[in-house]
């Protein structure tokens, strides 16, 4: 996957939230957010 660059749109994607739920960046169209990734403890990168 290529890298995004500061102020491209994010592609569509699904993730399960801390409770398991699965989040969608379709469900917040219209409205701003914000992503933040970070690297899972114990693993390289």
């Amino acid at each position: 996957m290529a890298t995004l660059q500061v102020g491209q749109k994010a592609p569509l994607f699904c993730l399960p939230n801390d409770d398991g739920t699965q989040v969608c960046l379709k469900d917040f169209a219209g409205r701003r957010v914000l992503l933040f990734f970070f690297v899972k403890a114990n693993t390289p990168g």
